[in-house]
């Protein structure tokens, strides 16, 4: 899903977070690239949050379950155990 920007404003940090997955992917406009880009020069916490994105992609496209200790993968089942169940629910009401 695509955002589409009002022409002609500046980006607001909600906006340029909301524009992150877009950018990363290359599915920006090109006005959209540079509007993005110009509110990164100015604005300190979305290029850090831009960077702890980037970062996040990286490490976890490196993570196998044999780095997981014996109470994480045991947290990790639970925590998909519980939003599997929560998900049949909605799907019945």
């Amino acid at each position: 899903m695509r955002l589409r920007l009002p022409a002609r404003h500046s980006l607001v940090c909600q906006q340029a977070v909301e524009l992150v997955t877009d950018y990363l992917e290359g599915a920006l406009s090109r006005a959209d690239h540079r509007r993005f880009e110009k509110h990164l020069a100015r604005c300190t916490g979305c290029t850090e949050y831009l960077a702890q994105i980037r970062a996040t992609i990286s490490i976890t496209g490196r993570v196998t379950p044999d780095d997981l200790t014996e109470q994480m993968r045991g947290e990790f089942i639970d925590l998909y155990r519980r939003w599997q169940h929560e998900g049949a629910g909605e799907d019945q009401g």
